[in-house]
């Protein structure tokens, strides 16, 4: 299967193609059911001639997609196009076990009606690059689009509100049914993942390289200047300062996770006491039980909550068994997804 796209480059894309006078459509999976190569809120856009950024299946349902988007182009009429796919025919298509998607198609202009502005558009794409969680109400039923930031305001109805911040913090798109039988899609647009490493030693150089891949923005922090260089960390973000100063100065929110690797006391606890006070999602904390033991101490007597201390995982990582430093890392960022994901 192909790695997915980063949905943030499909925007970007999307804006820039509109920036070079292109007329664009986007298409978003709205539902699956069965095996998906895509999960719901996986967009593509596409131009008049048919070029594409981003993917809803995988390969195996964009050619019938983009044609329809080309139409949509034409008569400004957005499509629903369902895709099913029986068991026999599954890893023809690309659809492991078989599945159905169900995808939506826009296009991008100014006659209103069944197209998206590019105003909305452009305020979309540039939610996640300003730190900000953005939700897109589509009314399913009848045309209509709202554009809502519901960590940050209440600018919809309470159902709806709700359901968009439940949809934030999962980072899940969905459809609801409203009272009045409307189906409204709400697709999310969130910041990108950040994880802060604290203490750049061998289990951060593994770790590193692995959160990259999974998506994260990899800042790695350490006072200590011989162990945080631009040679142990090639093309990796690095803070030399205090790490509650510095953690602070990067405005941890939900979408970030905070890993203390330095078994270093006066690195660490600063770090943990800043990322127990934000809305980090996940707080790692490098050590055996008995080291933590003493860690847990050291906080009490600080005077962090109880309700703060339960925030931090230590030792950190899934218990797999893990000795080596890549072990460990594969561990943590194990443990972090699960985190993100289920948690």
């Amino acid at each position: 299967m192909n790695t997915a796209p980063n949905p943030d480059q499909v925007l970007q894309t999307a804006v820039a193609w509109l920036d070079e006078g292109r007329q664009i459509a986007i298409a978003t999976v709205i539902e699956t059911w069965g095996s998906a190569p895509r999960p719901v809120g996986s967009q593509l856009v596409i131009d008049a001639g048919g070029a594409f950024e981003g993917s809803v299946s995988g390969g195996c349902i964009e050619g019938a997609v983009i044609q329809e988007a080309i139409e949509a182009i034409r008569d400004g009429k957005r499509r629903f196009l369902t895709f099913g796919v029986s068991n026999d025919m599954a890893w023809e298509v690309g659809l492991a076990c078989g599945g159905t998607i169900r995808i939506m198609v826009e296009a991008v202009g100014e006659t209103g009606g069944e197209t998206l502005s590019p105003a909305l558009l452009r305020a979309i794409a540039a939610a996640p690059a300003e730190g900000r969680s953005a939700v897109l109400l589509t009314n399913i039923s009848r045309p209509g689009h709202t554009l809502i930031y519901p960590l940050e305001e209440g600018n919809a109805e309470k159902p709806l509100l709700e359901a968009a911040r439940e949809a934030v913090i999962a980072d899940k798109a969905r459809i609801l049914t409203t009272d009045e039988g409307d189906e409204v899609f709400i697709n999310v647009f969130n910041p990108p993942l950040r994880m802060i490493v604290v203490g750049a030693v061998h289990i951060a150089q593994d770790l590193v390289p692995m959160a990259r891949i999974a998506g994260y923005d990899v800042t790695v922090v350490d006072p200590r200047r011989s162990f945080a260089t631009k040679a142990r960390f090639p093309d990796t973000k690095l803070e030399t300062g205090w790490p509650d100063e510095v953690l602070q100065a990067l405005r941890l929110d939900h979408r970030c996770a905070v890993v203390t690797l330095s078994h270093d006391p006066k690195i660490d606890d600063p770090a943990l006491i800043a990322a127990t006070a934000s809305p980090a999602f996940y707080i790692g904390a490098l050590g055996s039980t008995r080291t933590h033991a003493r860690r847990l101490e050291r906080l009490r007597e600080g005077g962090m909550s109880e309700a703060a201390i339960t925030r931090i995982h230590s030792p950190v990582g899934l218990d797999i068994g893990a000795r080596s430093p890549a072990e460990i890392a594969v561990s943590i960022l194990a443990e972090t997804v699960a985190n993100l994901r289920k948690g």
